[in-house]
């Protein structure tokens, strides 16, 4: 897999998206800023980020993900993968449904996943070394280039949904403790049920994961 760096860009999710829609790389790759300025986060906020904190966006083909993936989770299979490359650093991150990097009750970044014809475009923001006072800061030493060449890595040959999700079904009931939104307004996911697919239900309702 191809790996780009930029040392500024407004968004790497935007620049990714419009190579994608213009056709200019359909190949696999990662792309990453050390200084993002007008980063994007989930629901059309502003993510706010620091020169040296993880700002990276990949370009995936559908048919280089797992046979087995629910499409509609690509956001927690994506999250995933970068939080157990942290558990193994030592770090003791753990992904909130459906989307969100914490440490204990902080925030410290989050993942979007946006489809563009047969490719995901999917971005994620990590503080590795500073943050706004609201939110946390990763736990271990890491540099953006080392977490990078670990995606790159493990997205040679990826893992399945079924040795992901089990994983994650693990630490589901954190999630709990916190809020989620759906359709822009707030969920409570104390009595939330999490289904095999990655979606949950609460009340009578089945609520995807796709961001």
């Amino acid at each position: 897999m191809e790996i780009y760096y930029f040392e500024s860009l407004p968004s790497t999710h935007i620049y990714v998206c419009e190579l994608v829609r213009n056709k200019k790389d359909t190949n696999p790759f990662i792309l990453y800023a050390n200084e993002q300025t007008q980063g994007v986060g989930s629901r059309g906020n502003q993510w706010e980020s620091t020169k040296g904190n993880l700002h990276v966006s990949m370009c995936v083909h559908t048919k280089h993900l797992p046979k087995d993936l629910p499409l509609v989770s690509v956001s927690i299979y994506a999250g995933m993968i970068l939080k157990e490359i942290f558990r193994a650093w030592g770090s003791s991150t753990w992904l909130k449904w459906p989307n969100d990097f914490y440490i204990k009750e902080h925030k410290i970044g989050g993942i979007m996943s946006v489809k563009t014809g047969d490719f995901y475009i999917l971005s994620m923001g990590v503080n590795l070394l500073q943050s706004p006072p609201e939110y946390g800061v990763l736990d271990i030493n890491k540099s953006p280039k080392e977490c990078v060449d670990a995606l790159a890595d493990i997205w040679q040959c990826p893992p399945s949904w079924k040795n992901i999700f089990s994983k994650y079904r693990l630490e589901f009931h954190h999630s709990k403790m916190f809020a989620s939104h759906d359709n822009g307004s707030p969920i409570s996911l104390k009595d939330a049920i999490l289904c095999d697919d990655g979606s949950i239900i609460l009340g009578n309702k089945k609520v995807y994961s796709l961001r």
